[in-house]
């Protein structure tokens, strides 16, 4: 059960320090098959809406990893992570993925050619999503990226990218929150199933948060960093995809 990493408790540390009542989302990229040896898409940045105004309210999503990505390289399964980021909680009614200049595709056994993207260069492609989302709930929104229909061949033997994107929103699993007195007593806390230690973090100021857990009972272990006081543990801690679950205050004792 101790042997879960420091890098995995800092990371979760920092998130329990950060959420408050902020929700997570991670997105990821995908594709459908298409008849090419690569399609390159030049992304740059991804903007979020919470309004229901499409033309404004738009702010940049942080955490985005800009960069090239060749869409045929995500068949069968396969995804990469585009964005992750703490967001606003209530409605997201849309995003907007916007693209650079350097998009192009390699046809099969043939030549790199550069696909033209003017709508998505100038104000990005806009997404409908439409969903609430839950504070303390990690949220995974993968964008499936059809090849086949997005390029366009045009009369002249030019190469238009209209991207056609399907969006799907779910929530990953649930959360566990709670609180550990006294709050100076830095202390770990582990999610068990049966034998399985699944998830691990420490307390902040007395607070902890365990996020994407999957839906079910779990025992909680708490192990003060402080060796005077005694470990505990919580039994039957039921967790329910796309909700919180708040544990009753943990008060350690010697």
């Amino acid at each position: 059960m101790l042997t879960i990493s420091s890098f995995s408790f800092f990371s979760c540390q920092r998130e329990t320090s950060s959420s408050g009542n902020k929700a997570r989302i991670q997105i990821y990229l995908t594709d459908d098959p298409g008849d090419y040896e690569a399609v390159v898409i030049d992304v740059k940045e991804i903007k979020i809406n919470y309004s229901s105004d499409s033309s404004r309210g738009w702010e940049p999503l942080p955490g985005v990893i800009p960069g090239k990505y060749d869409i045929i390289r995500l068949l069968n399964g396969k995804d990469t992570l585009l964005a992750d980021a703490e967001i606003n909680t209530g409605k997201i009614e849309q995003i907007r993925l916007v693209l650079g200049p350097e998009n192009y595709i390699k046809l099969l056994s043939g030549p790199v050619i550069p696909l033209q993207t003017p709508s998505a260069q100038q104000s990005g492609l806009k997404l409908n999503i439409h969903q609430d989302v839950v504070s303390g709930i990690t949220y995974k929104l993968l964008l499936d990226f059809d090849a086949a229909r997005s390029v366009v061949k045009t009369g002249n033997n030019k190469y238009i990218l209209k991207p056609v994107i399907r969006t799907s929103l779910k929530a990953l699993g649930g959360t566990i929150r709670g609180f550990v007195l006294p709050d100076s007593v830095k202390t770990a806390v582990f999610a068990l199933r049966g034998p399985d230690t699944v998830g691990g973090t420490y307390t902040y100021n007395g607070s902890y948060m365990l996020k994407a857990l999957n839906e079910g009972p779990y025992d909680l272990v708490f192990a003060p960093t402080d060796t005077t006081f005694k470990k505990q543990t919580k039994t039957g801690i039921v967790v329910t995809t796309n909700s919180v679950t708040t544990v009753d205050t943990v008060k350690l004792v010697k």
